[in-house]
């Protein structure tokens, strides 16, 4: 097999950049040429892996198929490439450290005198092999956390500059950096790309390559000045402008053959790239809709300070795009704090074409996605609950159907009298231990789902695997009582027989399904999730009945 070449994606200036977007683009185009592409991502946090980040810190941790909790970016990737990735695919500084300490208490260094310089460097890129190894890749995309200069991730740069010494031609070296356009000034200004090339320079790295991110595309008299002071060749500097819609963007680079260009940098050979599928994916995004469905998202993760973020729930946004895509309608989002709900309901609610809540933990806004829920079921508006979604669908059925009025999760009131959503025995021996880290439910669980239900017409199948992230499960001994009053159990996990999708009957109401696993996670552009294809058809279908 031929010798795995290396790219190694560095940004300059600020974080949230978009170098993710770029290594997924990059792995696309890539991998149209007919190259076996394996990206992964380093991290700077000391952190083993992103499960007990606060999504509010560092966005939605990405959950794989063998349960790793990992960075938003290893979802892009997922994305792009149509593949699952895993834990080798995510690298911490937490995981490289731990792993060298606990090689130096083994005496694996055999008495050395344990050092950044070489053997973390050298764990790093033993890592960056093994993926390779592991994957049989031609190509190793590594993207690199944060920013050139912070000193969190100088030993993955000076990885990535013994790996160019030792392997010269194998390895090219792309700086994702910023043209900032001041509105007093009106034109893109070059110096603090100068300044973090400088940085890279100061640290042993020359780029091969600048993207050049900006809010257009760059012009002749920019990509003059960046060859001059960051000795990059004109050709070399790669155009990133804000485009529309992310997808869009693998189609900018290779209108300036930067795949091409990458391949020959590498000396491969260079086929054409076929993108066919993406080009009618973007035509696709791009077609005038008949119609807009309204969806709100009542989530927990939203409000930051005095800002508002997305990137919390980045996977379920991502999905019902692909949804709202393929059955071609436009999409109106409406994200809310779950909080702000509570006693307004109607208000914020009653111009929405379906509801979602999604993951979440502990008690701080339940009660207004509880109300959410009861106005969804209660107004035949198309529900969607995911995970905790799911669970408090359970307590609201409980409480207003079953009548049992102080029903709830065990996980926001321990002394329900009525505990319909519990902890199994063997989350409450990790939580007696205190082993938080990496002991959920975690990754992909295998699931059957009832023919005739709605389940089924959304799977078309009776055999179905969702990734799952969670701690609580429906209590088995409300079954007859909840099932009795109507509830319906349409997926069962095949292992342990717990409870995954409950919904009601769809003469009762149009869409009212609740799922343990998180589909939002295995939804790809190309692929939309049955799931939420099947919701958004409701959605569609409740807004043609409200206007008609």
């Amino acid at each position: 097999m031929p010798k795995t070449k290396y790219i190694f994606i560095s940004g300059g200036v600020l974080s949230g950049l978009g170098k993710g977007a770029i290594t997924a683009s990059l792995s696309l185009l890539l991998k149209a040429h007919g190259y076996q592409v394996m990206p992964l991502k380093c991290e700077n946090y000391l952190n083993l892996d992103a499960g007990l980040i606060n999504p509010i810190e560092h966005g939605d941790p990405f959950l794989c198929e063998d349960g790793a909790e990992t960075d938003m970016d290893i979802g892009t990737y997922e994305r792009f490439l149509d593949i699952n990735l895993g834990r080798e695919n995510f690298i911490t500084m937490g995981q490289i450290y731990k792993t060298v300490i606990d090689k130096e208490r083994n005496f694996f260094y055999r008495g050395e005198d344990v050092e950044a310089i070489p053997h973390v460097t050298d764990e790093i890129i033993s890592r960056i092999k093994k993926v390779a190894e592991t994957s049989q890749a031609e190509i190793v995309i590594v993207e690199l956390g944060g920013t050139a200069g912070e000193y969190q991730n100088a030993l993955y740069y000076e990885a990535a500059r013994i790996m160019k010494l030792k392997y010269q031609d194998t390895v090219v070296h792309v700086h994702v950096s910023y043209l900032p356009t001041p509105p007093h000034l009106g034109e893109p200004k070059t110096k603090p790309t100068q300044l973090s090339v400088k940085l890279l320079n100061s640290m042993g790295i020359q780029p091969d390559f600048i993207v050049a991110r900006a809010d257009r595309m760059i012009d002749g008299r920019r990509t003059e000045r960046f060859a001059l002071f960051c000795n990059v060749v004109p050709g070399h500097i790669i155009s990133a402008p804000d485009v529309e819609n992310i997808l869009e963007l693998p189609l900018v680079l290779e209108k300036q053959q930067f795949s091409f260009k990458i391949l020959a940098q590498l000396g491969l050979s260079q086929t054409p790239a076929k993108l066919s599928q993406w080009r009618r994916l973007v035509q696709l995004i791009k077609q005038p809709k008949k119609q807009t469905v309204t969806i709100g998202i009542v989530g927990k993760y939203f409000a930051t300070g005095d800002y508002h973020l997305t990137d919390s729930y980045a996977a379920l946004i991502e999905a019902i795009n692909h949804a709202v895509w393929h059955q071609k309608v436009s999409l109106n989002l409406k994200q809310l704090n779950a909080e702000k709900i509570i006693g307004h309901a109607q208000d914020f609610l009653a111009d929405c074409d379906g509801i979602i809540v999604p993951i979440g933990w502990g008690p701080r806004g339940v009660d207004g996605m509880l109300e959410a829920i009861q106005y969804a079921r209660e107004n035949k508006i198309p529900y969607l609950g995911l995970c905790f979604g799911m669970q408090l669908a359970v307590v609201e059925f409980s409480r207003h159907v079953c009548h049992l009025a102080k029903a709830h999760s065990t996980e926001v009131d321990p002394k329900t009298p009525d505990p319909v959503i519990h902890m199994i025995p063997e989350q409450e021996r990790n939580m007696k231990a205190r082993a938080y880290g990496g002991t959920m439910r975690l990754g992909a669980w295998d699931c059957r789902v009832v023919p005739d239900t709605l389940a089924y017409q959304a799977y078309q199948t009776t055999l179905t695997s969702e990734r799952h992230r969670h701690r609580y499960e429906f209590n088995q001994a409300y079954l007859k009582q909840l099932t009795k009053a109507g509830l319906v159990i349409s997926g069962r996990s095949v292992k342990e027989n717990l409870v995954e999708i409950i919904e009601l009957p769809q003469k009762d109401h149009p869409f009212f399904l609740g799922t343990q696993g998180h589909p939002e996670y295995k939804s790809r552009p190309l692929k939309p999730h049955p799931l939420f294809l099947k919701f958004i058809s409701a959605c569609s279908e409740y807004r043609r009945g409200v206007k008609s």
